[in-house]
């Protein structure tokens, strides 16, 4: 039975690395050459199964890896899914832990996501901009100035991090969660986890063009102005106006064959 340190870390419990061996021994192995989509559904069934509470520090990679006898670069990249659906939340130096209760319709997610190249596309990003302009609306009335500060930070990440793509898009995932969050409608923040994971989570994520940073920085700016005015219709304008481009870089990349994503399309 898993143990309680009795001390939390960011407001979550975290346990004893003694659970590491349960989980692991939960997970079982895996065919060999499995792919990243099994290993990530493996996971996903033993994290929403009921049987580890939220807060829970997961095994490191390389016994995850042993367990399900699968190189560490499939776990990697399985729980670096799981970290943009919401299910788990990845702290440099510090392990990956398991976040709060999880929406039924995330299982499904995973293996709606192996079958997106079948899919249109258009219908997913036209989704998502609906939801996402609705989000900017409910934010502007509901943030708390906690919440708008938190906002402002990610933007400044994002200002410093223009020839970092990488962190770029890792600020700029983080500003359009935390943005849904303040929205106070969990059921939409777990939709738009959904759709994001869809058009996201089993692509490369790597991004070459600058320009496409600059963009979407002044985009997310005309966002945060008009929550920070705390007015609904100006956020949802600056939001559609944002989500015209984003749909359209991503599309773009899309078209072009390279299963990307440019900054500003999360």
């Amino acid at each position: 039975m898993t143990r309680r340190t009795g001390w939390y870390l960011d407001g979550m419990p975290v346990f004893r690395d003694d659970s590491s061996a349960e989980i692991a021994a939960a997970l079982g192995s895996l065919p060999t050459g499995s792919a990243v989509s099994v290993v990530a559904t493996r996971l996903l069934d033993l994290f929403t199964s009921g049987s580890i509470p939220p807060g829970t520090r997961l095994p490191p990679e390389r016994q995850l890896a042993a367990s399900l006898e699968v190189g560490r670069s499939a776990v990697r990249e399985a729980l670096a899914a799981l970290e943009i659906l919401g299910i788990v939340d990845v702290r440099p130096g510090s392990g990956t832990y398991l976040r709060g209760t999880v929406s039924e319709l995330l299982p499904q997610s995973l293996s709606w996501g192996v079958l997106l190249g079948e899919r249109n596309t258009a219908e997913l990003l036209e989704l998502r901009s609906g939801l996402e302009i609705y989000v900017a609306r409910l934010a502007a009335e509901r943030l708390t100035d906690a919440q708008l500060t938190n906002l402002r930070r990610h933007l400044d990440v994002m200002r410093v991090s223009i020839d970092d793509l990488k962190s770029f898009v890792k600020s700029d995932l983080a500003f359009h969660h935390d943005l849904a969050s303040a929205a106070e409608n969990r059921l939409l923040l777990d939709l738009l986890q959904v759709v994001r994971s869809l058009l996201r989570v089993w692509v490369e994520r790597a991004v070459e063009e600058e320009g496409h940073a600059r963009a979407a920085l002044e985009e997310h700016e005309a966002v945060y102005r008009a929550l920070a005015a705390r007015d609904g219709d100006a956020a949802a304008s600056a939001m559609a106006a944002h989500m015209t481009t984003a749909s359209a870089r991503l599309a773009s990349a899309g078209a072009d064959g390279t299963g990307d994503a440019a900054p500003g399309a999360a």
